[in-house]
């Protein structure tokens, strides 16, 4: 799985608060990917279904 945050985050924060093992804020406040999905793929699938923007993106 490779997952990444696109641009337009509005930084809601849902994906950090579901999968924070994956996803963290960087300096402009936006999310990012932070480390590997590996062994976090439901909590990823969920964090990307709950974006209200819809900018994870999930290959």
């Amino acid at each position: 799985m490779k997952v990444e945050v696109i641009d337009g985050c509005i930084s809601c924060g849902n994906c950090v608060e579901i999968c924070p093992e994956v996803f963290g804020f960087n300096s402009e406040e936006s999310a990012e990917v932070i480390a590997s999905p590996d062994g976090h793929e439901d909590a990823v699938q969920e964090a990307a279904d709950s974006c209200p923007v819809t900018v994870i993106v999930i290959e």
